[in-house]
């Protein structure tokens, strides 16, 4: 065989691996008028598309709206130490609307209504609790059942089983622990209710050496999740099992969206598991969460702490096309 047929040969035996696309976002709340803080987190959606996120006026007590303006939704006077830290909205069986907010500090759920439906979230009440709940750092909710799953998880230098939990707190109000892992932070629902994303994170010696999403089948009535397995495993799907995943949102397609804190971008990835574009991020390294929002649910947001000032909370936004699962069943109702 001459030389330029067994080059052919070989060429030919080789795979290319295909570009990953990469999107860019764009500012939307930069460090020169922000009302956040550095701790900003809990991305949010209701049912009119406006955006929502945690320590507004740089209030751990304190979550508010992002867009269409910057407002407060809501600040708890009653406990000192109140860490809000995650955001969910729900339509209840009467039609009016309502928020969850996780506590970090005081290991629960607190429940404000908007029984007017004027915008303004009053009649507080602790919805959830249990000492049990690691925190928790992250919500998700199933909302043809109103349950909502949380995660938690405990810093370590050195991760143990039992740095993170998931748990259920159905519409009564009653908490159920569903099982312990390494540390857990990112948590979402597919569009179908049948699927749980739940992210798992190692530390090793002060550094963080994987991080993982796993997918459990989801009984959202019953609240029961069963045959985990491993989704995504970043260390083989690109290489940045040190960059933790934060938050995660499905868009009525199923496709799953993750917050890589530290890289600046989000990851989106096929109900499948295969890698389909990444989002970059103009005015966030160290991503916390997202959601999608604006008036067709199809804008992207991104919450972090400014690039070019730490100390204040910063917005990204990219102009989509898919709406946002939680946009989208807030419209029906369900």
């Amino acid at each position: 065989m001459k030389l330029a047929g067994i080059l052919t040969t070989m060429l030919a035996s080789v795979s290319v691996a295909t570009p990953v696309r990469v999107y860019h976002a764009e500012p939307y709340v930069t460090a020169t008028n922000t009302e956040f803080g550095p701790l900003i987190e809990g991305a949010a959606v209701d049912k009119s598309g406006s955006f929502y996120a945690v320590n507004f006026n740089n209030s751990k007590a304190a979550t508010g709206m992002v867009y269409p303006k910057q407002a407060l939704l809501y600040k708890d006077k009653l406990l000192d130490d109140s860490w809000f830290n995650a955001i969910r909205f729900n339509i209840d069986k009467t039609g009016v609307q309502e928020a969850y907010l996780g506590d970090v500090v005081n290991h629960r759920i607190v429940r404000v209504r908007d029984p007017g439906g004027s915008g303004k979230f009053v009649h507080s009440e602790t919805f959830c609790h249990n000492t049990g709940i690691l925190q928790p750092n992250d919500l998700a909710i199933a909302h043809s059942t109103g349950r909502l799953f949380l995660s938690g998880m405990r810093f370590a230098s050195d991760s143990a089983l039992g740095d993170g939990d998931l748990w259920t707190c159905d519409m009564n109000g009653t908490a159920t622990r569903l099982g312990v892992f390494f540390r857990t932070n990112g948590i979402e629902v597919s569009p179908d209710e049948k699927t749980l994303y739940l992210s798992e994170a190692v530390n090793r010696k002060d550094k963080v050496v994987s991080n993982v999403i796993h997918a459990f089948d989801l009984d959202a009535r019953q609240g029961t999740v069963t045959r985990q397995r491993v989704f995504v495993d970043f260390k083989q799907l690109d290489g940045s099992e040190s960059n933790d995943v934060d938050g995660m949102r499905t868009d009525v397609l199923g496709n799953l969206y993750v917050a890589r804190w530290g890289a600046g971008k989000i990851a989106k990835i096929s109900p499948s598991g295969k890698l389909l574009a990444y989002i970059a991020l103009v005015s966030i390294t160290e991503v916390t969460n997202i959601e999608f929002a604006g008036p067709k649910g199809t804008d992207l947001f991104a919450v972090g702490a400014c690039k070019s000032d730490p100390s204040k909370g910063c917005v990204d936004r990219f102009a989509g096309s898919v709406r946002g699962r939680a946009f989208n069943s807030l419209q029906m109702g369900i």
